[in-house]
């Protein structure tokens, strides 16, 4: 039975590459996914743990991957950096400047690295980093001595088109109005962290300390962290403790080894996103390609069936027989997940050129297979392709040999029966779990209708050829009508065995349902965007950054200046801490023209907090069990505590944040003001086009703010959301490409299953154009089924989803245009599977043909 197994394997060398390739493009994304992740790790992990000293100094509570000190005033006095020198468990202490906000212009006057990864800006020094090894490594030029000196990180540069001696522009973050905005900058090296694990996006400014202290201090000779070098035989641990009892107020030591660990945590919440988002295409394209191996191998044992009688016959047990299939399944599985490896290498580095594009980086030097991928890749594959081809095997092996030799081993009517009424009933409990998701059951409404929309899914593929069937007759109808008996046949040979089309139409629909799902959630967005916008867009423009930064109050407090502004509100969102909470959220801080462009539906109170008050939502304020006059602490870094009282309650809006404090909250928290948001109105007559016309040209030459009306803003938000879009719709393309080889697949082995047939056909005069039209229309009837069946799942699955967000997504919308597009779309991919399978029937030999037993 092995060497038979191996020999029917070899035999039909093109059936196996056939029967392989759902498992290659299954097995490859999967191993693609799991190797991009891996690279992204061993990318940050390298950075972070190369870039960490011994033990930093900083302010209490910030313990993110952000800059330490970056938005705040609280700084560190030479005098303190020279006590923790004095220490005798201390071997060097660095006083370090670490800025965020500031921008890098390339000599076109274009934002340098604009991809969502910060610009660092810190200045230099020696400190080493927890090996012992310089954190930081020259590639060309020198180090900056001068005030007006930087050094550029060598990628950044490269890009933006610098070279050593070049003047850089750059943007600070704290320019007041009475300076120019920005500043040029001598580039005097090339240089980037010494772990060679790249800046995954970030770019670096290197200044000399009295040049960053400049920049951000506004020329203070004071610090906001230092590095610390532990003494020969002190560890982490003992060097913290040892700064911890000489730091000022407000300040903690932290051991190297805690900051990274906080540092890899943050970066981890991040990668875990990108994880689970391409996790889960690559589990769709290993549950589709799972369906194909199913229906390949159900195909491959009907057409087997005497071979496997006559053996039965032969005295092989059902045993043997039910070996022998899964035999050959395990050692497709194994050719698959190889080759799928090879693929999935190759896919990796798509993804990290695709990420590079984005302004993440990833070295394809890091992406390497590691052993627990190759392992997850083989057990995948074999389990997969061995749970798929359990249920033919054990068909085989329950015929017996009279009946197999007389070929009725076609399905019965009792087990479709059977299979129907059960998926009835699945249908109804993944009815009843949507219908307790929208109801608001307990835990989390979308993982009800996740739930329910899983088994919906998995049963409409089980009973799809009853679902199917009326979309099979009507196309047997129309073919029929518009290609005469050529049509009808089609029709008849897609009715001829229900279950395998309906099985062959299952993969497509799982990805068509999945595509549409996403097409109605994003047509909600962008309708209920439009709505939000019509609704609270009160202001004549909205002044913010491109890539949702900070930006210095110097444009705001120009653009007051010009002709026929009226009004210039200005918002700045930081991070803060809600009384006990240790988690932060958002705080917007507005000025006192808030109330003069928007106006707030209040539900208690005042809509514009004063000194010392808090304007909350009432989401807000449920959430947190606020009420009208009640006082909270909001915490900075620092340990700053901001006593603050509820002056009023508002109805959520997108215009205000969950709490609103006036610029005298930041002020006492030591945060540094920038603008976050800029909303203006203009002048009671005024030409509004004029004064946009002559806002844009004040920012022209400053790419960290763009203007926009209410009509640029939507768009805006259709564009970011459309971007989001095509990227889904690309990583959901692979599962339609799978769906698509199973149909190439049923067509080939039916050609073969149907080769007498075939032959008789041409025999009684169907010419060879006629017979490939036959074999194309039974294709694109497999594609038409899958693709009505899969968009009619998809948009009742969005349709639910939006409901159960409607508090976010208040309008539904449907892409009509999208949904037809679809559906042209899988009957281009049914004419293209079936170019092979069309060709092959037409190229048969009539007279061998219809010799064919």
């Amino acid at each position: 039975m092995l060497r038979l197994t191996w020999r029917t394997l070899l035999a039909r060398k093109a059936r196996l590459a056939m029967s392989t390739l759902a498992i290659v493009l299954g097995i490859g994304f999967l191993t693609g996914v799991l190797t991009f992740s891996s690279g992204m790790s061993t990318t940050f992990d390298g950075i972070i743990d190369g870039s960490t000293s011994d033990a930093v100094v900083r302010p209490a509570g910030t313990a993110s991957f952000e800059a330490v000190g970056a938005g705040n005033t609280h700084t560190l006095d030479p005098d303190d950096v020279a006590e923790l020198a004095a220490l005798p468990e201390v071997a060097g202490a660095d006083g370090n400047v670490d800025g965020l906000g500031l921008y890098v212009l390339d000599p076109d006057l274009k934002l340098v690295g604009t991809g969502g990864a910060p610009t660092l800006s810190f200045n230099y020094t020696d400190t080493p980093n927890m090996d012992g090894e310089p954190i930081l490594a020259l590639d060309e030029g020198r180090w900056p001595d001068a005030v007006d000196e930087i050094v550029l990180d060598t990628t950044a540069a490269t890009n933006a088109g610098y070279e050593v001696g070049d003047a850089v522009t750059v943007i600070p973050p704290g320019v007041d109005g009475s300076g120019p905005v920005s500043v040029e900058l001598e580039l005097v090296g090339l240089a980037g962290f010494n772990a060679g694990a790249g800046t995954a996006g970030a770019t670096l400014v290197i200044f000399s300390t009295t040049g960053a202290q400049e920049m951000f201090l506004d020329g203070a000779d004071a610090f906001t962290s230092v590095a610390l070098t532990a003494a020969p035989g002190v560890d982490q641990r003992q060097l913290a403790e040892a700064a911890g009892a000489v730091v000022p107020a407000g300040y903690e030591a932290v051991a190297g080894d805690v900051v990274a660990e906080e540092s890899k945590s943050a970066v981890g919440e991040f990668l875990g996103f990108i994880d689970i988002f391409l996790g889960a295409f690559a589990v769709i394209a290993v549950v589709v390609g799972g369906f194909i191996i199913a229906n390949t191998f159900s195909i491959l044992v009907a057409q087997r069936v005497r071979e496997l009688a006559l053996l039965r016959g032969l005295g092989a047990s059902r045993a043997q027989v039910r070996r022998s299939v899964l035999l050959e399944a395990a050692l497709t599985a194994v050719l698959g997940s190889s080759v799928g490896l090879l693929l999935g290498l190759g896919l990796a580095r798509a993804l990290a050129a695709l990420f590079t594009s984005i302004g993440l980086p990833i070295d394809g030097g890091v992406l390497d297979l590691t052993p627990a991928t190759i392992a997850t890749a083989y057990v995948v594959g074999l389990g997969v392709t061995l749970a798929s081809a359990y249920l033919p095997a054990r068909r085989a092996a329950t015929v017996a040999p009279v009946v197999a030799m007389r070929e009725e081993t076609g399905p019965s009517g009792a087990g479709l029966r059977r299979r129907t009424l059960l998926g009835a009933l699945a249908l109804v409990l993944g009815g009843v779990l949507a219908a307790l998701g929208l109801a608001g059951a307990p835990g989390n409404d979308a993982l009800w209708l996740g739930a329910g929309a899983v088994v919906w899914v998995l049963t409409t593929a089980a009973i799809s050829p009853v679902l199917g069937r009326p979309v099979l007759l009507a196309a047997r109808r129309g073919f029929g009508a518009l290609f005469g008996t050529t049509g009808r046949l089609a029709g008849d040979n897609a009715l001829r065995n229900p279950r395998r089309t309906g099985a062959t139409a299952s993969a497509l629909m799982i990805g068509l349902a999945l595509v549409s799902a996403v097409g109605v959630l994003a047509a909600s967005v962008s309708a209920s965007s439009d709505r939000l916008v019509d609704e609270q867009f009160e202001s004549d423009f909205l002044v913010q950054s491109p890539v949702f930064g900070s930006f210095p109050v110097a444009i705001g407090d120009r653009m007051s200046r010009v002709d026929g502004v009226e009004v210039v509100s200005r918002q700045q969102a930081v991070l803060a801490t809600v009384g006990d909470d240790e988690d932060p959220t958002y705080v917007a801080a507005t000025d006192g023209f808030f109330g003069d462009v928007y106006d707030l539906s209040m539900v208690a109170g005042s809509e514009q907090p004063g000194p010392g008050e808090v304007v909350v939502s009432a989401d807000t304020a449920a959430e947190r069990d606020l009420e009208l006059g009640q006082s909270i602490d909001l915490g900075f870094p620092g340990d700053r505590r901001v006593p603050v009282v509820v002056a009023g309650i508002f109805e959520d809006s997108q215009v205000a944040g969950p709490l609103n404090v006036g610029f005298d909250v930041l002020e006492a928290a030591g945060v540094r003001r920038v603008d976050s948001a800029l909303s203006i109105n203009t002048e009671p007559g005024a030409d509004v086009e004029a004064v946009q016309a002559d806002l844009e040209a004040l920012v022209a030459d400053l790419p960290v703010v763009a203007v926009q009306d209410k009509e640029e803003f939507a768009d805006s938000i259709t564009s970011q959301v459309n971007q989001l879009l095509y990227i889904v719709y690309g990583l959901l393309a692979l599962s339609v490409v799978i769906a698509v080889i199973g149909i190439v697949n049923t067509l080939s082995l039916s050609v073969l299953e149907r080769t007498r047939e075939i032959g008789l056909l041409r025999a009684v005069g169907l010419s060879r154009r006629r017979l490939r039209l036959m074999v194309t229309l039974e294709s694109v009837t497999i594609a038409v089924m899958g693709a009505v069946l899969g968009l009619v799942l998809g948009v009742l699955i969005g349709v639910l989803l939006q409901r159960s967000l409607r508090e976010d997504l208040s309008e539904l919308a449907l892409p009509w245009t999208s949904l037809v597009a679809f559906l042209a779309v899988a009957v281009v991919f049914g004419v293209l599977a079936a170019i092979v399978p069309a060709v092959r029937a037409s190229r048969m030999n009539v007279l061998e043909a219809i010799a064919t037993e």
